[in-house]
């Protein structure tokens, strides 16, 4: 039951926030160029969308299809939520949150057409997949369509849901805790990196917005190049005055490692008349 109540809360508080966002924290707004594109080092990749308004940004270069890394692990996990078979559910959360190439060789073995459909039924056509899952190719713009495809269609979505709960550390010993997560009003996110660790990717979503990034370096050059390319987005509105422990309908969260301190954050940016109502108040 503690993935399906991660999903509804996650779901509540994102859609609260949403609902909100004209009074609430902004989204990051990124730093663009003369011709509208996110401003980065050619070595980045990095694309954004703001999901009230539809307003999407990118690097010149968001649509170059590079290294998928564990990023296509989110379309594997999606098919296999969608058609696999309901024992490989567990699996499927594991993979996002451990990153854990274990279970994506077996998935992918079990279901080899599985990126592929869910590229085809998002469009997302930067995204190939010659065989291995390992060799697959994806871009910042697909991640994000996904990303915002999923937030509006499919909230309750148990990718979302793993995004939110990822560990600290992933199943190989890498630290999952940069890139595109570093940016404020970030919900969830999902890491990928090269075995050499030479190139790095991340995708996040938060209330109101996706963005995914990716870099021919480290994983903090990565996070270094996503900061400069954003600014706050603007004012938080007033606190709530509500801790996760006084509102019952989240209480559950204060004590859990992951999901308490991002749904803390998004409880303090609901108006003080919404934040009553779902409180119980």
């Amino acid at each position: 039951m503690r993935p399906l109540a991660q999903a509804l809360t996650v779901a509540a508080l994102t859609a609260l926030a949403a609902s909100s966002s004209g009074i609430a924290a902004a989204a990051p707004a990124p730093v663009l160029d003369d011709n509208g594109a996110i401003v980065a080092p050619s070595s980045t990749q990095i694309s954004f969308a703001h999901s009230p308004t539809g307003f999407r940004a990118g690097t010149a270069n968001e649509h170059e299809s590079r290294a998928g890394v564990s990023i296509v692990k989110l379309y594997l996990a999606e098919y296999v939520f969608r058609y696999g078979d309901a024992g490989d559910h567990a699996d499927a959360t594991e993979m996002i949150r451990a990153s854990d190439d274990a279970i994506a060789n077996r998935l992918h073995a079990k279901y080899p057409q599985a990126i592929s459909t869910i590229a085809g039924e998002f469009g997302l056509t930067d995204t190939h997949v010659p065989g291995y899952w390992g060799n697959g190719t994806t871009s910042t713009h697909d991640m994000v369509t996904y990303l915002e495809t999923k937030k509006r269609t499919d909230p309750n979505s148990p990718v979302l849901a793993a995004m939110a709960s990822a560990y600290g550390t992933a199943a190989d010993g890498y630290a999952q805790n940069y890139g595109t997560a570093l940016l404020a009003g970030v919900i969830g996110t999902k890491w990928g990196w090269s075995d050499d660790r030479s190139f790095n990717a991340s995708a996040s979503f938060g209330p109101d917005f996706s963005v995914g990034a990716s870099t021919y370096g480290s994983a903090a050059q990565l996070s270094e190049h996503v900061l400069a390319a954003f600014t706050d987005g603007g004012p938080t509105a007033p606190e709530s005055g509500y801790s996760l422990a006084d509102c019952p309908a989240v209480n559950w969260l204060a004590a859990d490692p992951v999901l308490a301190v991002p749904a803390q954050d998004l409880l303090d940016r609901l108006p003080v008349e919404i934040a009553d109502a779902f409180c119980g108040r």
